[in-house]
């Protein structure tokens, strides 16, 4: 009885949502579970721009893109997500875990190795079952090296799979770093950074801008659900790699191309730079939930981004105080195993940049409630 998932809301993705729980007295629920950072599944220019393509071109797009589903605002969108990140190529597919998946089973192949973070999602893993596999734990980069040293010269060519942000720790990978190994050892690095873009660097290019490594990442791929507030995925590549990949990506070939509206994430890449604020708000608000977090005494890990953990431990426990947040109108995730190990169960929440002081304040209040009842502290430390 405390399990919260596929809870039904009868109102959009925002800071707050609209439903009717049985036995709950809120209508109204701070939500804490959407990725959509900036909010912009619900900004007017957004909308209006998806709106605006559906009544000139339809809401399908009728084909595969080898055989007629190709129309100029997949086109677009490949050379806008390419120069987004200062590359000059892309494929685009439906899903960012299709991005993932389709495209890693058709670039790597019995003779090749895989070499993954173990924290990388579950797309990047389905994506590697046709090949060799090797995991190193989560930003262990003496394991990384290991694994490098000992498998020069036994692959024709070996991947390392990292993402920038991750997704239930909410920490960076020290991509300077990873770069500087996986180049030494003759690699080559996929870097997935679908919860960074748009939070991390000073124009939301993600963690490939802090150090400015744009040129120095192999493979980019990423989703449109998230910060961009759509759907689908991309891979950002050579033209040699992408001109592979529209070819011999089989979800790509044989599966009928994203629909008109997806022409909305045209405006949605050019609102990271035309209108800051949004990501300035964002930051203001993960300031404004962890440092109140951290007073309170909860372990929110190494998080440094819009994802923010409360780590207790227990699964039982864990399902308990979600329930508890969600009798107090406090929508939230918990995260338990397998997503994450059994002693890591943890509470997630994700910051968006529409939150209100209020809302956060709210939060904390109710955090500050459950710790007393539930003697967090104690239990935590």
């Amino acid at each position: 009885g405390q399990m919260n998932y596929r809870l039904l809301s009868s109102s959009h993705s925002g800071p707050t949502m609209e439903m009717d729980l049985p036995g709950n007295s809120h209508k109204t629920f701070i939500s804490l579970v959407a990725n959509d950072y900036l909010n912009f599944s619900q900004h007017p220019a957004v909308k209006a721009a998806a709106i605006a393509a559906i009544e000139n071109y339809g809401v399908g797009a009728g084909a595969s893109p080898a055989i007629g589903g190709h129309f100029w605002y997949h086109e677009a969108l490949e050379k806008a997500i390419a120069g987004f990140f200062k590359r000059d190529s892309a494929i685009t597919y439906t899903t960012g875990y299709t991005a993932n998946s389709a495209a890693l089973q058709a670039i790597m192949k019995k003779e090749d190795l895989a070499i993954l973070d173990s924290g990388v999602h579950a797309s990047v893993i389905e994506g590697c079952l046709q090949t060799n596999m090797k995991t190193f734990p989560h930003n262990n980069l003496e394991a990384l090296e290991r694994i490098l040293s000992v498998t020069v010269g036994k692959y024709r060519s070996r991947y390392v799979i990292i993402d920038g942000v991750y997704s239930q720790d909410g920490d960076l990978a020290p991509l300077g770093e990873i770069v500087k190994l996986v180049k030494f050892y003759g690699a080559y690095l996929i870097l997935d950074d679908a919860h960074g873009t748009g939070v991390i660097g000073d124009t939301g290019r993600g963690v490939i801008e802090l150090g400015e490594l744009y040129d120095q990442v192999d493979i980019i791929t990423g989703t449109f659900s998230k910060t961009f507030g759509h759907i689908g995925g991309y891979v950002v590549a050579s033209a040699e790699m992408t001109h592979f990949l529209k070819y011999q990506s089989r979800q790509h070939i044989f599966s009928s191309t994203a629909t008109p509206a997806s022409a909305c994430i045209l405006k949605s890449i050019e609102l990271i730079d035309s209108e800051p604020i949004w990501m300035e708000r964002l930051r203001q608000n993960i300031l404004h939930l962890k440092s109140g977090l951290l007073a309170l005494g909860m372990d929110i890990g190494t998080t440094a981004s819009a994802i923010i953990p409360v780590k207790i431990g227990d699964m039982n426990l864990n399902a308990e105080i979600c329930n508890m947040l969600l009798a107090e109108g406090i929508y939230t995730n918990q995260i338990n195993y397998p997503a994450v190990s059994v002693k890591d169960a943890r509470i997630r929440m994700s910051v968006m940049a529409t939150h209100q002081p209020e809302h956060l304040d709210q939060v904390l209040n109710v955090w500050e409630w459950i710790i007393k009842k539930k003697q967090l502290t104690q239990r935590l430390h």
